[in-house]
């Protein structure tokens, strides 16, 4: 895995990529947040029909196949490209919510003093 040093200007970069994308090819019309959000569910549901029949130990072991790890990949870049396209458009920081969201489920679910691990 490649060592990124700033995770927040690696997503603004990809972001910028994928508008320069779209703006090549005079797809901005199309990227509403409605379309994106549902290409984004598309694509979340092509990655979940990889895992549809597997067991829970086949699933873990899935990027051991060449082919289907290849298809892993894909799905994910495509689900990630899609929610960072969405992100663009209503200007949410994904990273900014996500640690908010984070912030938010340390207060909701604190850690019970009586588990261990």
């Amino acid at each position: 895995m490649t060592d990124h040093p700033h995770p927040a200007q690696d997503l603004v970069a990809l972001q910028r990529r994928l508008a320069e994308f779209a703006a090549a090819r005079h797809w901005q019309p199309y990227h509403t947040p409605k379309n994106l959000v549902a290409a984004l569910s598309v694509e979340a549901s092509e990655l979940v029909e990889i895992f549809q029949w597997l067991t829970p130990e086949q699933s873990a072991r899935v990027m051991a196949d060449p082919d289907t790890a290849h298809r892993v990949r894909d799905e994910v870049a495509d689900v990630l490209a899609y929610l960072l396209q969405f992100c663009e458009v209503l200007d949410v920081d994904p990273l900014a919510a996500l640690e908010a969201k984070i912030d938010r489920n340390e207060l909701r679910f604190p850690m019970r003093k009586d588990r261990e691990g």
